[in-house]
Parts: C-alpha cells; structure tokens; sequence
C-alpha cells in the first residue's frame, strides 16, 4: 500500500534546519518527476530531465533516491504507520489498530494530493520497474509491522507466524490498492480498505456464503 506525503503531528518535535532543507529537496525531486511524467510519460522521464526541473544535480537525485521507481514510490507512510501503531491501545485488536491508522493516512492523503496518489497507483500497475521495486518495498514496511505485533504479543519479530501475518496484510493492502486502480480509481479507497480488513478478520466467503 503506497501513500502521499503525511504531515507530522503538531506535537511532533519539529526538525531542524539541515531536515528542512533535506525535506525540501526531496520534496522538489519528487514534485519535479510528477510533473514530467504527467506531461510526458514515465519511460521519457529522465533523471536528468528531474534534476534540471528540480534545479539540483544529477547526483543529487541519486543520492536521495537510488533509482527512478524510488521517487515515485518512497514517501513517509512507514514512519507514520510505526508511530501510529505504537500509539494505539496494546489490548486492541492489531487488524482494528490497522484499520484506524489506514484511515488517517488515507484522510491525509486525499485531502493533500488525491492527483499523485492516482498517478502513483496507475504507475504501479502500468510500469513494471515500478511493481517491482514497490513489491521489494514490500518488505520494510512488512518488517515494520512484524515489530509493531512483536511488541505487542511479546513474541519474536521473526517467529513464523508473525512474519505471515504481517506480509500477508501488506500483501492484501498492496492488492486493494492495485485493484482500486485497476478499475480507473472509481471506488471508494477507504472502503475498500474496509472490505479487505474485514475479509481478513472473518475469512474469505465462498459463492454459496456471501
């Protein structure tokens, strides 16, 4: 599951002069790209085309971001999902702790930049570079989560059973977000969110069932 920019809560320490600048050169970097791919497609984007748009250089780009698929991909929803999921209850239910977090990023990010979250959906199912970077992705965020029910169960971060279920979250949400695109962005994301996380927790209904 991928996610626009989130802003940090107002009660977060705010960081300091050299984050700032870091935060607003990536941000250029990515603004930059966006606007090219819009206006070209994501093939004729270079990164040189970004870096001149950005107006920093070459080597700048790269060392903020390894690849072309990272900076359309790389955000701070991870960041965000590991302070929110240590802030909800440790008795409630990891799924419902999931569902409430997932609202608040979404609601974040529909409210700043519903345009780049659907060009950033729509590359991850056109391009393949894209898809592919994002699935290797897949594993931080799937490391994140498998902390976060650690913690909470007092279980081993690597035991089996939590490295399953918390990429098989990751891999259930990437797949509500991938069919959200698939079918020209038309449904609503959030309740498909829902569904999901509601299949997960009751299982999934056969024909004969629903």
């Amino acid at each position: 599951m991928t996610a626009a920019r989130i802003s940090a809560p107002a009660s977060a320490p705010q960081p300091g002069l050299r984050e700032r600048k870091k935060l607003k050169t990536r941000i250029a970097i990515r603004d930059a790209t966006y606007r090219l791919i819009r206006e070209q497609g994501y093939e004729a984007t270079t990164v040189e085309q970004i870096a001149e748009a950005a107006e920093v250089s070459p080597s700048t780009v790269f060392r903020y971001f390894p690849t072309k698929e990272d900076i359309v991909l790389t955000d701070e929803f991870d960041p965000f999902l590991e302070r929110q999921l240590r802030e909800r209850p440790a008795d409630e239910p990891v799924v419902e702790s999931l569902r409430v977090v997932l609202r608040r990023a979404l609601s974040f990010d529909f409210a700043e930049e519903p345009e780049v979250t659907r060009l950033r959906t729509q590359l991850m199912i056109e391009v393949p570079a894209v898809r592919s970077r994002m699935l290797e992705s897949m594993s931080v965020t799937g490391g994140i989560l498998c902390r976060s029910i650690a913690e909470r169960t007092g279980r081993d971060p690597g035991d089996l059973e939590v490295r399953a279920f918390s990429m098989g979250l990751i891999g259930a949400l990437t797949e509500t977000t991938a069919y959200w695109a698939e079918r020209g962005h038309k449904d609503d994301l959030p309740t498909l969110v829902d569904r999901t996380l509601d299949m997960l927790t009751s299982g999934f209904a056969g024909p004969s069932e629903a």
